[in-house]
């Protein structure tokens, strides 16, 4: 019981050998504090990654949005209506194909 009073007092501290006590006391101080820093780094680590994954499905959905929008006007009725507006029209008269022939010579 008396040995448990003296910690309760800090009777440990100011014995004479009270420098290792200290010893000990700052070093565990300082591991506690590295621990402590360490975990706010791996939770700062944590949101970000949260963040970024957001950021990812955003951007990813805009691609895609881009991507059908992009399709929408390559399709031939659009690009036909939007040169429309200057006069070009499609033509009535199918496509003919041409034909090159080259002579080989040897």
């Amino acid at each position: 019981m008396s040995k448990f009073n003296n910690i309760l007092k800090g009777k440990f501290l100011v014995d004479e050998d009270a420098f290792k006590n200290w010893r000990m006391i700052i070093f565990i101080s300082v591991l506690a504090l590295i621990m402590i820093a360490s975990s706010h780094r791996a939770d700062e680590k944590v949101y970000e990654i949260a963040r970024l994954k957001e950021e990812v499905a955003e951007l990813r959905s805009e691609a895609v949005d881009s991507r059908v929008n992009l399709w929408k006007l390559k399709t031939n009725s659009s690009v036909a209506r939007a040169l429309e507006s200057r006069g070009i029209k499609p033509s009535s008269v199918p496509p003919k194909k041409i034909k090159v022939t080259t002579k080989e010579t040897d």
